[in-house]
């Protein structure tokens, strides 16, 4: 075992890098975890995990876990502004029978929870309150700066998400792009809406030049809901900018009822903008490499950022344990930098199908969408949900 005993630190206890140093600890390395905020918390936002992510949850030893805290939707629907429906995707049962396990949907902090324990479990040590300021390499050795402590392994892994400080202290990055395009995240309590308003779906209503996708979450005791509007003015690219919910009210006037009756009832926002980053020409420097958003940040359109962190993560330790760490790496980037580039372009594809401003236009293509076969809306998705990377090289 080319990992057995070998000293990796990572950076960024999230989806990505918990699962990878889960996945490492467990082909035996001795793995740290370093996060700069004090706790993993509530993070308040939901999630989506596809079968491919699943996947990997299972290779992990985590599905039973991971199961007791998720929600499986039994369709993904789309709809018009107004509400009605334009398409309907099977998943609950249908996606199971198609792609042997289940499509899941979490509160970020319940995912992050099994996480956590599976990592703990599994050897790792979590260390929190440290934030990544310098890293160098010297030989055989990586040394990790957190202001004036260090520590020092055989390699260093940053999953330290959108805005890797290790992507540029270590490997080259290039500026990223807005899209022209924001987006709003918050949870409000179901018993505070109409008994019945949200179906056991992710419902994505489009309007012009802006959507609004709502499921729900824990039991159905919560509603999750991202709301994405075009706009010229810049947004910060973080999760923790505070808007106020009548910005958003306002911005989606006119959607659907069980939309204003959502929007009536939040009581706290958050707004990002949307960026679009450039393929990243290297993920690993030496014994330095990355996984997750730190090397292929997503557009949230295809809801894959947290499956494609965690497809990554089993990749990079299986190739790490075959290979040794700095063949490893190069042939972990080798392997994932085709899939993760063609999920990030149809991310950005979905985008502008969600917007169509010509209302014309915008009939028309509903309806085509509305007559086509669910073999055909389903199969677009098989190279995504039905790539299962603890099989597939």
């Amino acid at each position: 075992m080319a990992l057995k005993d070998q000293e990796i630190n990572i950076i960024g206890a999230g989806i990505g890098g918990l699962a990878t140093a889960t996945a490492l600890a467990q082909k035996g390395a001795r793995v740290r975890v370093f996060e700069q905020a004090e706790g993993l918390g509530e993070v308040g936002a939901g999630l989506q995990i596809s079968p491919n992510g699943v996947a990997v949850l299972e290779a992990l030893g985590l599905r039973d876990a991971a199961a007791a805290v998720a929600n499986t939707p039994e369709a993904v629907v789309l709809r018009d502004y107004r509400g009605a429906e334009v398409v309907r995707l099977p998943m609950g049962a249908s996606a199971e029978a198609r792609y042997g396990r289940p499509y899941w949907q979490f509160h970020r902090a319940d995912l992050l929870g099994v996480l956590e324990a599976g990592a703990r479990a599994a050897g790792v040590e979590l260390v929190f309150g440290h934030r990544l300021t310098a890293a160098t390499q010297t030989g055989a050795r990586v040394v990790a700066s957190f202001g004036e402590a260090e520590a020092e392994s055989d390699a260093l892994i940053g999953a330290d998400g959108v805005r890797s400080v290790l992507r540029g202290l270590a490997l080259q990055g290039q500026p990223a792009a807005f899209t022209g395009q924001v987006a709003w995240r918050g949870l409000v309590a179901a018993d505070r809406l109409p008994k019945g308003m949200f179906e056991n779906a992710a419902q994505v209503f489009m309007g012009k030049g802006r959507h609004f996708v709502a499921y729900p979450l824990r039991s159905g005791s919560m509603i999750n809901f991202v709301a994405v509007e075009e706009r010229v003015g810049w947004a910060d690219e973080g999760w923790s900018l505070p808007d106020t919910p009548a910005n958003l009210r306002n911005s989606f006037k006119g959607f659907a009822a069980p939309v204003q009756a959502l929007l009536e009832q939040v009581e706290e926002t958050f707004l990002w903008g949307l960026f679009n980053h450039p393929v990243l020409p290297n993920w690993a420097n030496g014994r330095i490499g990355l996984v997750g958003d730190a090397c292929h940040p997503m557009l949230p359109f295809l809801a894959q950022g947290a499956g494609m962190g965690l497809e990554d993560a089993y990749v990079l330790a299986r190739e790490m344990e075959e290979k040794g760490i700095e063949k490893g790496l190069q042939a972990y980037e080798t392997i994932r930098k085709p899939r993760t580039t063609r999920v990030q372009q149809g991310a950005a594809r979905n985008a502008w199908s969600y917007h169509l401003r010509n209302p014309l236009f915008r009939g028309a293509a509903h309806k085509v969408l509305a007559m086509l076969p669910q073999k055909a809306l389903l199969g677009p998705f098989d190279y995504l949900y039905g790539h299962d990377v603890t099989e597939q090289r």
